[in-house]
């Protein structure tokens, strides 16, 4: 993600916070246990104190005492590990803890920005505060199939709102599942308030619990955010260009309602076609059927969604008129 120097300074300056806090948590479980078994302080001092030893004799060339001093240090250890499992304590009890054992809060793994590090720029840019408060209450364990009806079919397929509920739900299922090894993208489509922002926000957040970078915008944001980097060249902007490139997944809600013209069509094509070709997953939703999605973004737009998209269309009643109906 880019990030201007002191966006950057103050993602590592929570990644040195959050190893601080780790070590002090650490340093707190290590005092506990030398409170409660006195011998194994003693061990560990006599193992520390062993170990320099050990390494002065190996830079001394003193051969002789080293196979006693391994000899040493094998008994302390094995003490040490015995006295540990008697009183009920793992032999990594006191291995730093990591909020992120990937880069061990480096925010760095193989020498590249590690995934939490990624999501951070993304919360440092976006400021995903409200998409993140709509996730709690939208997301799978929230979901409810009891809008949808058993008998109201669709005449293109024959499945009912309920099964087509159903299928989109396990579309969406195997599209976590599969993220991390088979590139997929997601097209809802349908009336108003039939659940595909809801669905998309499912996705979203099962997604943001593995450490995927996600992106959300309504299609009014995306394109503004377009426009002002290509035209105003402003910085923030011009940074959340390139993001909206980069990251893992990119949601686009409610495709159609901004005001549509050339710039708009050659954007979301730009879009579309160089996201797809990083092999980076992008969902859309919104009330715009295939022949309609040409009309207004033209054949090429149709061409990438219908090639490379799953397609999903939900129906049935407007859920958010249902929910308001007194029960």
């Amino acid at each position: 993600m880019a990030l201007s120097n002191s966006q950057y300074d103050e993602i590592i300056r929570t990644y040195d916070a959050r190893q601080l806090k780790n070590q002090r948590l650490r340093e707190a479980k290590i005092r506990n246990a030398y409170e409660r078994l006195p011998r194994l302080k003693e061990i560990d001092d006599a193992i520390a104190s062993c170990s320099v030893a050990h390494a002065k004799r190996l830079l001394d060339g003193d051969e002789s005492a080293l196979a006693g001093l391994a000899a040493q240090l094998a008994a302390y250890r094995s003490e040490r590990a015995v006295l540990l499992a008697e009183n009920g304590f793992s032999d990594d009890c006191f291995a730093p803890a990591y909020t992120c054992p990937d880069c061990k809060d480096t925010g760095y793994a193989d020498g590249r920005r590690c995934h939490c590090f990624e999501q951070a720029a993304i919360d440092m840019i976006y400021t995903q505060s409200n998409l993140k408060d709509v996730l709690q209450r939208e997301n799978f364990s929230t979901f409810s199939f009891d809008y949808y009806s058993d008998t109201e079919r669709n005449p293109a397929t024959g499945l009912s709102a309920l099964d087509t509920a159903r299928d989109a739900v396990e579309k969406c299922r195997r599209f976590i599942d599969t993220f991390d090894d088979a590139f997929s993208n997601l097209y809802f489509y349908g009336d108003t308030g039939i659940g595909k922002t809801f669905l998309s926000n499912c996705v979203a957040k099962e997604l943001l619990d593995r450490g995927h970078s996600v992106i959300y915008f309504t299609a009014f944001q995306l394109f503004d955010i377009l426009s002002k980097g290509v035209f105003q060249k402003d910085a923030r902007a011009v940074a959340a260009h390139q993001n909206i490139f980069d990251c893992d997944l990119l949601i686009i809600d409610d495709l159609g309602t901004e005001l549509t013209n050339s710039f708009t069509t050659s954007q979301l094509f730009l879009c579309l076609n160089e996201r797809i070709l990083r092999k980076k997953s992008t969902i859309i939703s919104t009330n715009l059927g295939m022949s309609q999605l040409a009309d207004i973004y033209s054949e090429r737009v149709l061409s990438r969604i219908s090639s490379n998209y799953t397609l999903i269309k939900l129906f049935g009643p407007d859920i958010r008129i249902l929910k308001k109906r007194p029960h």
